[in-house]
């Protein structure tokens, strides 16, 4: 073999050993940040090695500095693990090395994307005709559709953004519920959109926004407006009304944006449908690949009911109007970026419609058995309805929740994350693995019992 063929079967025999330990290493990592800089760190040496031990180099030393994201009992933040196909295929992309923003230079990679677009959109009922683009995952999908958005409702009151910029523009009323995912305002600073000019609706108690607040919060003033709303509020999984929302916002003209970066999935399992109702006559919607779909990092899509809205924030060049030559450098931020997409092309074909639904019914039969098996702990309550994939509990201090989050992550059986939910202490177990079995739920919930005993 040649150097670059001993690199690859190096990295592959690593990556087997790594995914071989996944069902008994701990799940939270061994290593402090300061000791993989430790190990990793020093002066550059002044001679290279031989590609093949360099990869065995990173493998092993970056082994206690891993976190088990791929195996079953990974339940912080949200995070997906990793379909067999798209793991496969994105080996593929990083050989292929396509610079997959032009489909005149790489048509082979802008097809599966496109094509994975076209199946998303119909899995999630969304409009045929609208513009998915890949981008890094749920922050930046956010903000290419409010970047959409706030072309588009400048353009409304006659501003053109793009030629005159934003120094005199028009105020736009960025309206969003209380309970919003964090990425909302950061992609509204971003877009030259202040805190100060976030107009925050009340949501009930487990984070859905409340039509009467958002009625009375667009019946102050008109002028260019947008209403940002949730599918899958990030602790409790609770959706918006859109059957009820989207109608008040369109009253006031209103671009309506949906964050759905884990719960825009819903609409892909018949069961879970009905958590998406009126959804779909929103005019973007930003989701994630790397979550629910369980493709590798990173991949996320930004989704945007009229292609010109996406094209006129972000077309190089050219007649806006064209859509017929429609490229992923006209729809995101990007110019050069890797095929993310093929590995979301690959998930959907290695599952088809009926193993998505499957694999989506399952992360919820998931999290309502470990929602049932934490609440029979003594001293454990569960604060959420577990209509979706997240649960949230907490012990009967802030103290002691807190101090079971530390001891969880220690003992490593499982891996869980803290946030405050109403001014508590909370723990928020997220599932998004398709990995995760019966018995990594009992597992789990023996585990707490023990550690809340002890």
């Amino acid at each position: 073999m040649d150097e670059r063929e001993r690199a690859l079967d190096t990295a592959h025999r690593r990556a087997g050993e790594f995914l071989g330990t996944l069902d008994e290493r701990p799940v939270w990592p061994r290593a402090s940040l300061d000791e993989m800089l430790s190990a990793f760190g020093g002066p550059l040496p002044e001679d290279g090695a031989d590609a093949a031990t360099v990869v065995d180099e990173i493998a092993r030393l970056a082994d206690p500095g891993l976190v088990a994201i791929p195996g079953g009992r990974f339940f912080g933040f949200v995070i997906g693990g990793t379909q067999p196909a798209a793991l496969a295929a994105d080996w593929l992309v990083s050989a292929w090395d396509q610079n997959s923003g032009s489909s005149l230079l790489t048509p082979a990679t802008v097809a599966m994307e496109r094509v994975a677009g076209e199946w998303m959109l119909d899995l999630l009922g969304l409009p045929a005709t609208a513009s998915v683009g890949f981008v890094t995952g749920g922050q930046l999908a956010n903000f290419a559709c409010l970047a959409a958005a706030r072309a588009a409702v400048l353009s409304r009151v006659g501003w053109d953004v793009a030629e005159n910029g934003l120094r005199s523009a028009p105020e736009i009323r960025f309206v969003v519920g209380a309970d919003r995912h964090s990425s909302i305002d950061r992609a509204a600073r971003f877009l030259g959109i202040g805190t100060r000019e976030i107009v925050i609706v009340d949501s009930d108690d487990q984070g859905r926004m409340r039509p009467g607040a958002l009625a009375r919060a667009l019946d102050a003033e008109d002028g260019p407006l947008i209403v940002c709303m949730q599918a899958g509020e990030v602790h409790t999984g609770a959706f918006d009304d859109f059957d009820l929302l989207i109608p008040i916002a369109r009253r006031h003209r209103a671009w309506v944006h949906v964050d759905g970066a884990f719960g825009l999935w819903a609409a892909a399992s018949p069961s879970l449908r009905a958590l998406m109702a009126g959804a779909d006559a929103a005019d973007s919607w930003a989701t994630d690949a790397h979550k629910t779909l369980n493709v590798p990092y990173d991949c996320g899509m930004a989704i945007v009911r009229d292609p010109a809205d996406s094209i006129a924030a972000f077309r190089t060049g050219g007649d806006y109007l064209i859509y017929s030559g429609l490229d992923p450098w006209d729809v995101t931020p990007e110019l050069s970026r890797r095929a993310r997409g093929v590995p979301a092309w690959a998930a959907l074909r290695a599952l088809g419609r009926s193993g998505v639904a499957r694999m989506l019914d399952r992360l919820h039969a998931n999290a309502v058995a470990m929602a049932r098996g934490l609440a029979g702990i003594d001293r454990v309550e569960v604060l959420n309805d577990v209509d979706y994939t997240q649960v949230m509990f907490c012990l009967d201090s802030d103290d002691a929740t807190r101090a079971l989050g530390a001891a969880i992550l220690a003992d490593g059986t499982s891996a869980m994350t803290g946030a405050e939910w109403r001014g508590r202490a909370v723990l928020r177990c997220s599932m998004s693995s398709w990995v995760t079995t019966d018995g990594d739920v009992a597992r789990t919930v023996a585990a707490i019992r023990d550690l809340v005993a002890a």
